[in-house]
């Protein structure tokens, strides 16, 4: 695992390389393994209904979701009814050395982006801790991430975010606008269906 970040704002640390390959294949087996428990779906947007492009799923005690009553977070799957599984002991490993917080993460948001899928930019605003960071993993296809500032207006900047990259954005950054332009399908041998997964772990309520 390579530690040496980059600076991309203030609060906004990019750490390319953390997983090596053998690291990745170990995570992807994990995720496979929360995906069995907890399938991945597409989300809808409050108002119009209107899918999300990218399908997700959670994992945590508290999981993120979108539909037409509004973005929350809850205890279980909106489709199967179950609680969500546990974060995988790797990421929360990750989100020990990285995140800088004394509090576990509550949700991680588990993001399947297939070739020609994207994400809008946005703002994590559905939490009530914003002194602890988003911590955000990539696995599979390269990725083009976009991030702002916390207007909309703010000019924004580009980072390729390969298979096994970390990106962390807190303090300053916490509620800065990003999204996700487009993959670079075919960049990655990680995933056998092409694509990319992205793990999001956040804390959801105040922390000790």
């Amino acid at each position: 695992m390579a530690r040496q970040s980059i600076e991309i704002a203030p609060g906004a640390a990019f750490y390319p390389g953390y997983l090596d390959r053998a690291a990745q294949e170990a995570m992807l087996a994990r995720v496979r393994g929360v995906i069995a428990k907890a399938p991945l779906y597409h989300p809808r947007m409050p108002r119009s209904g209107k899918p999300f492009s990218v399908r997700m799923t959670n994992c945590g005690p508290l999981g993120w979701v979108s539909d037409i009553d509004g973005y929350r977070y809850q205890e279980i799957h909106p489709e199967t009814g179950a609680p969500w599984p546990s974060i995988p002991e790797a990421l929360m490993a990750a989100w020990r050395e990285l995140s800088g917080f004394p509090s576990p993460p509550e949700a991680c948001l588990v993001n399947h982006y297939a070739d020609g899928t994207r994400l809008g930019l946005h703002q994590d605003r559905d939490e009530s801790e914003f002194n602890a960071p988003v911590v955000s993993l990539s696995l599979g296809d390269t990725a083009i991430f976009r991030i702002g500032g916390t207007k909309r207006r703010d000019a924004t900047r580009s980072v390729k975010l390969a298979s096994g990259d970390v990106f962390v954005f807190g303090g300053p950054s916490r509620l800065a606008f990003h999204g996700i332009d487009r993959v670079l399908a075919g960049t990655s041998t990680l995933l056998a269906e092409g694509g990319r997964f992205n793990l999001t772990m956040r804390r959801v309520t105040p922390g000790r």
